[in-house]
């Protein structure tokens, strides 16, 4: 899927943060537009990939951390076989190195650890983390999830 490069409703979600407001935003990774030299956007046929909208919009909000939920508790290398290891905390290095490998799967783990790295790597605070749905408040304290920084 094609990479976000902005979402159109960064001011408005900025203002509802600004507001003390939750927000939830790039479900599906978002509706592609592009828009036009008359400053009107217009809806494209694509598919926008959710984890790196998370990761831009995160980004555009100056966000210290980026939690993306899935099925896992923690990225693993050697998925399903005897080696297989949970990875706690890593490094982009690793991380890239890890993709290098083959070790994610295309349409599961692997642009989830892609995003997380695009977001660790725009700024040496940013820490994201890539955990279980179920252990979401375990991951937010540090105690569940896969950790990747710069």
């Amino acid at each position: 899927p094609p990479k976000p490069v902005g979402s159109v409703e960064i001011d408005s979600s900025l203002n509802l943060l600004d507001h003390e407001f939750l927000v939830l935003a790039c479900g599906g990774g978002g509706v592609p537009v592009v828009r036009h030299g008359s400053g009107l956007y217009e809806g494209v046929p694509a598919v926008i990939d959710k984890d790196f909208s998370s990761a831009a919009l995160a980004q555009a909000v100056n966000a210290d951390y980026l939690f993306i939920l899935t099925a896992v508790d923690r990225v693993a290398i050697n998925w399903g076989k005897p080696d297989q290891q949970e990875i706690e905390e890593m490094t982009v290095a690793q991380a890239e190195e890890y993709c290098k490998q083959g070790q994610f799967a295309k349409g599961s783990v692997l642009p989830k650890v892609e995003a997380a790295i695009h977001f660790a790597k725009a700024d040496p605070k940013n820490r994201a983390v890539i955990a279980s749905l179920d252990k979401a408040p375990l991951a937010m304290q540090g105690q569940s999830g896969t950790v990747i920084r710069l």
